[in-house]
């Protein structure tokens, strides 16, 4: 899938990354989320995430941190128990309620990546795909599809599609990439 011609291409000067409060069962995850991070710091691009300090979620806010870069959490205050133990890097904004959270963390950032993750990182993707087919929003929405994780995803849409439940020409309202390179240059 390709960018939106809709989408405005401009320099980021921050992305919010959707991703698991677990580490998934294969290494490449942790070793992705480390690397997304890793090219966000090197092009002094803020990172915007969930606020928590455990699975990927902790992966990437570290490796921002680690190689310089900005990181601001958003965490509501229900699941600070359960998302952050010991020491986090950064700014944590702490909100009353899930609603805040994504209010704040798109008012925060230029762009969103997915990277892989549950319910919640789902339920996240595909809120601010919604709200750019909407038209509440322009930002550019990327996937990293480590490891294949997110194929029967891209193939759901296209079924979708096929079927007759989302316009064809909302086909590209989300750019998908195995690399994370490529995924921020874009």
């Amino acid at each position: 899938l390709e960018m939106s011609e809709e989408v405005e291409k401009k320099r980021l000067a921050s992305i919010c990354v959707f991703c698991g409060s677990s580490s998934g069962s294969v290494p490449v995850y942790i070793e992705k989320a480390q690397e997304l991070g890793a090219i966000l710091a090197a092009r002094d691009i803020a990172l915007v995430y969930g606020g928590g300090n455990i699975g990927l979620m902790g992966e990437i806010s570290r490796s921002v941190h680690h190689h310089g870069g900005k990181v601001t959490g958003v965490i509501p205050k229900a699941l600070c128990k359960r998302e952050i133990t010991g020491e986090g890097v950064g700014t944590v904004e702490v909100v009353d309620d899930m609603h805040s959270r994504k209010a704040l963390m798109n008012r925060l950032s230029d762009g969103f990546i997915s990277l892989p993750g549950g319910y919640g990182t789902l339920e996240e993707l595909f809120e601010v795909t919604s709200w750019a087919l909407l038209g509440i929003h322009s930002k550019p929405i990327g996937i990293l599809n480590v490891n294949g994780f997110f194929d029967h995803l891209v193939a759901h849409v296209e079924k979708s599609i096929e079927d007759g439940f989302i316009d064809a020409k909302y086909r590209d309202l989300f750019i998908v990439s195995s690399d994370p390179l490529q995924l921020v240059e874009r």
